[in-house]
Formats: C-alpha cells, structure tokens, sequence
C-alpha cells in the first residue's frame, strides 16, 4: 500500500472533511393552505402541487 510522501496540513484536511457536513433544507410557504413545504415537492397538507390537486383526500364517513 503506497504511503504519503509529506503530511497534508491542518487546512487542507479541514477543507476535505468540510464537504461532507449536512446543509440546512429550503423551505418555501404552499400558496394554497400557507402551510411550510419543501420547495417543488407536493405539500403534505393540502396535496396541491402547482395549484393542482395531486392526492385526492378520502372523506371519512360515519356509517356502520
């Protein structure tokens, strides 16, 4: 297995390991509920996407 030649330096190991962290996600308001969505995702409230319904939402019925 092949040894580095020289020590990589504090800032260059710093640099590498910096790319890998977790970013903090965009969040945007749904036009039609004004609930909080990710952006170009179906809002998990009002299943609209666009001004389109996606999902239609089942009614719940009281029969027995």
């Amino acid at each position: 297995m092949a040894n580095p030649k020289r020590k990589h330096s504090k800032s260059r190991t710093a640099k590498r390991r910096s790319t890998k962290k977790l970013k903090i996600q965009n969040l945007s308001v749904c036009p039609n509920c004004n609930s909080i969505k990710p952006p170009h995702v179906m809002c998990p409230v009002c299943h609209y996407y666009k001004g389109n319904l996606v999902i239609p939402v089942k009614e719940k019925s009281k029969e027995k």
